[in-house]
């Protein structure tokens, strides 16, 4: 009887470390969602999509500033409604979901822009993602990657001008036999992006690996590739994140280091573009 109470002792504390963990992650979550009912002129919404994996997803903790909204930054929602934008922008992974870098950037741009352009963030970034499974369009935990972008395309296209694309991804490739091919695949990848949207000239804002210590070597060895393709695309733009830190794991951003990963996002679109 005593080992069945003690048993039932741990389950209960592990639940309740679980629960207060996860309310700890959700904890300032916006509990109320604002859909748009005025939309802007589709000629004065700029369009911007997240693709990458899980450092674009987001991982860090939201915070109340985060959810803080600008009635000229918009996104949508899981079931493609148009809302105004709170982090966390993703949902695909609700479990891992958190801060990404998305309204950082909007909040940033917005004021470089003219004050009667709005701009709409829409995130297609999927944690644990492969290079390869996006140019294969594969079924990565429940999202088809390249589907999913082309649908969230369409939703972007239907009400203003894509604008660019903001990517960070590399880290599920950071293998010995896959690094040399990382360049060839983001040149494919980038071509079929362009070839969605209908823009040959798209704008592809990508984030360097950063500089953890965690698998350091062939992460370093990515961003060459990285930089290589970069020098072949006058449409490719790098955004350094190599003095940013992570959030205690050694993989993923922290929270203030994916506010200035937005606002570079934001500075190197600014100086290319505008």
């Amino acid at each position: 009887m005593k080992r069945i109470i003690i048993f039932l002792s741990i389950v209960c504390v592990c639940v309740s470390f679980q629960q207060k963990g996860n309310d700890n992650r959700t904890r300032f979550f916006p509990e109320e969602e604002l859909k748009v009912t005025d939309m802007p002129n589709k000629n004065n919404l700029w369009v911007f999509i997240l693709a990458g994996q899980s450092n674009m997803a987001g991982r860090g903790l939201v915070e109340p500033r985060d959810t803080i909204p600008s009635k000229r930054i918009l996104s949508i929602n899981e079931k493609g409604e148009i809302i105004i934008a709170k982090e966390p922008l993703h949902f695909y992974e609700p479990r891992l979901t958190g801060l990404d870098c998305g309204l950082s950037f909007g909040k940033k741009l917005i004021k470089h822009i003219p004050y009667n352009v709005s701009i709409m963030i829409i995130p297609a970034a999927v944690g644990g993602s492969s290079i390869s499974q996006w140019l294969g369009d594969s079924i990565h935990r429940n999202v088809p990657l390249l589907t999913s972008f082309q649908e969230k395309v369409g939703i972007g296209k239907a009400v203003g001008q894509i604008k660019g694309i903001l990517w960070h991804q590399g880290e599920s490739d950071a293998k010995e036999d896959l690094i040399p091919l990382y360049k060839e695949r983001m040149a494919k990848l980038f071509e079929k992006f362009r070839e969605i949207t209908g823009e040959p000239e798209l704008p592809v804002l990508v984030g360097t690996l950063p500089s953890f210590p965690k698998n350091y070597y062939h992460k370093m060895k990515i961003n060459e590739q990285i930089k290589l393709y970069a020098l072949s695309d006058n449409n490719t733009f790098l955004v350094d994140t190599s003095a940013l830190d992570h959030k205690g794991d050694k993989v993923h951003f922290n929270s203030k280091s994916l506010r200035i990963m937005g606002k570079r996002f934001a500075e190197k679109y600014i100086k290319e573009e505008l």
